[in-house]
């Protein structure tokens, strides 16, 4: 899933949370950066097999599992949400093409909906029929109906659960505008790479 979706699932699972918590702004803020920080580690790609960022120990459940254990131990409700929050990131990365789950198996786990099992398992012979490997995941999840369908989906939701729970942040939504447009741009990057 891209960042923006990510980034409203944060907000809506901290909306939900803050109905029963009451979280002050820099608490609220935290849990929703906690949805989407692992997804920066795809400027480290170039470390990672394939130089996919999903395969580098920060999108599996290691830290995501020591922030909730570390949470805990300090009887740190937040710190324990932040946990969660990520780990939700991780599962939800399981979907569409997967992620390094467990770190130490070192390969992609997950239904892999976007993917064929040709695809998946002669993915080098794919990346290579385009300009820019980007482009063949790029092309992939715009083309997919399931992944569009979500991010409409969490979009909604993500507005409707800052309203309804967390009225007093409604502006952290605007933040969404920026990272679907980072999206955006970069897929008409890609497109406009290909055809040229």
């Amino acid at each position: 899933m891209h960042i923006n979706s990510h980034f409203g699932i944060g907000i809506i699972f901290a909306s939900i949370l803050n109905y029963f918590y009451a979280f002050n702004l820099f608490e609220f803020s935290l849990i929703v950066v906690s949805s989407f920080i692992c997804d920066f580690d795809v400027f480290l790609s170039k470390f990672a097999k394939d130089h996919n960022h999903r395969m580098l120990i920060t999108h599996s459940i290691i830290p995501s599992v020591i922030i909730i254990i570390i949470g805990l131990i300090l009887n740190w409700l937040v710190l324990t949400l932040i946990g969660i929050t990520y780990f939700i990131h991780i599962v939800i990365d399981t979907f569409d093409w997967g992620t390094n789950f467990f770190y130490i198996q070192k390969k992609q786990v997950g239904i892999k909906f976007m993917f064929t099992k040709d695809e998946f398992e002669n993915l080098s012979h794919y990346l290579s029929q385009y300009k820019n490997p980007a482009s063949f995941f790029d092309s992939k999840y715009y083309n997919n109906k399931i992944c569009l369908t979500i991010e409409i989906s969490i979009f909604i939701l993500m507005v409707l659960s800052v309203i309804i729970f967390a009225f007093q942040y409604v502006l952290i939504i605007l933040l969404y505008i920026p990272f679907f447009g980072l999206h955006l741009s970069r897929h008409f990057q890609l497109k406009k790479l290909e055809v040229n």
